[in-house]
């Protein structure tokens, strides 16, 4: 690839490519369900301002360029809830989905003690499903999103995280 990517914490500046890169990531997602009004091609600049600002929110860049993204925060019961996970389509099946899946993760354990992973997706998001499965989530049910689309839920406890200091 000549250049190697290189995941990091996201930063203000990002904002604005994270968006657009979300914007492209989900149009394929769209496609799947039928549905372009699901949250990630919805979602407002602004909106990815204030996550990137207060979640946990990581890059993937290739050079200047930001390639992939995720973001997380923990909610009251102490689950962290992982969500966006976009990888641009020239660059997916390299393995950077599960770089910033474990990047999120010890970030979301280590600052801000979460005890469990959570995160949903499309019930017909097969590549989704297989790398969430490969790193150790498991199903534990379904819910509708709120814009129709049937999720998945897959969960992970963090004492499966073990890090190495």
């Amino acid at each position: 690839m000549g250049m190697s990517v290189t995941i990091s914490v996201a930063t203000e500046q990002d904002a604005e490519q994270i968006f657009r890169l979300q914007y492209l990531c989900f149009q394929s997602e769209a496609a799947l369900y039928g549905n372009y009004r699901i949250d990630p091609l919805v979602q407002s600049l602004d909106s990815v301002r204030q996550e990137v600002a207060s979640d946990c929110v990581f890059v993937a860049r290739l050079g200047e360029e930001v390639v992939g993204s995720v973001r997380g925060h923990v909610t009251e019961d102490g689950s962290a809830s992982i969500g966006k996970l976009c990888v641009h389509p020239r660059l997916q099946g390299h393995g950077i989905g599960a770089r910033l899946l474990r990047a999120a993760e010890t970030a979301l354990v280590e600052e801000r003690g979460a005890k469990r992973f959570r995160l949903h997706t499309g019930h017909r998001s097969e590549g989704n499903l297989r790398l969430y499965r490969r790193v150790g989530y498991e199903t534990v049910g379904t819910s509708q999103g709120a814009d129709g689309v049937p999720m998945i839920v897959l969960e992970k406890p963090a004492e499966a995280y073990v890090t190495t200091a």
